[in-house]
């Protein structure tokens, strides 16, 4: 099982939660493959820590689906469904719209400026083909509209989610595209007029249109035959 040597270690965390961030993003981005088989004494070895915190952090990630164990065989990770989109996104377009509502109450000159900075910043990588890039700074985007609604139900969920959708875009499943960033200085004038209902509807439509972009996608490709 290859494993990388030069990864980054977070400091100023417990070995648990280093060594769950470090496999969940190792997940999420490829680096341990679909159906790979975790070896906990040679994660343990690449981590630096013991065997207690990776078998504590697995025991996690298989809660939120990323692993699966099987008890006196193996830990592997689990496969990426690209229909997974159809079951994550309602979900999660739900929580940021509830997000969105609850964020009006909270906004303030300083938030606004941060969301049109945090939106010419995703442009520009939109614009310059940065896809990663892109997709990091739409979820700064979201996530300061998460933050200042202050749930931390809402945000302890977001999370969880999100985390399948930054694993989905590293397995082609998602495309941000120009439409986005209209979408987000539609966003950011509703909250400015403090306009909760429409913030909300627009929030929810931001998230789904990545489904109608993925069956649109899986048609074209379909009539390629690719």
């Amino acid at each position: 099982m290859p494993i990388p040597i030069n990864h980054n270690k977070p400091i100023r965390i417990s070995a648990k939660e280093n060594a769950y961030n470090q496999l969940q993003q190792w997940i999420i981005d490829g680096t341990l493959r679909p159906e790979e088989k975790l070896n906990d004494t040679e994660l343990a070895q690449a981590l630096g820590v013991s065997r207690t915190p990776i078998r504590e952090s697995l025991q996690l990630l298989e809660v939120q689906g990323f692993v699966e164990m099987f008890p006196g065989k193996a830990t592997q990770v689990t496969n990426v469904k690209k229909e997974d989109i159809i079951d994550l996104l309602p979900p999660l377009a739900a929580l940021q719209a509830l997000s969105a509502e609850l964020a009006v109450p909270n906004l303030n000159e300083v938030v606004i400026r941060n969301l049109e900075d945090t939106n010419e910043r995703f442009s520009h990588a939109i614009q310059s083909e940065d896809h990663f890039s892109a997709l990091k700074i739409d979820e700064e985007f979201h996530q300061i509209i998460v933050d200042v609604a202050n749930n931390p139900y809402i945000t302890s969920m977001v999370a969880s989610l999100q985390a399948h959708v930054r694993r989905l875009f590293f397995h082609n499943s998602i495309v941000l595209t120009t439409y986005s960033i209209e979408q987000h200085a539609t966003i950011i004038e509703c909250l400015k007029i403090r306009d909760s209902a429409r913030v909300s509807q627009l929030m929810r439509d931001n998230w789904l249109r990545a489904i109608e972009e993925f069956y649109t996608r899986e048609k074209d490709s379909k009539d390629t035959g690719s």
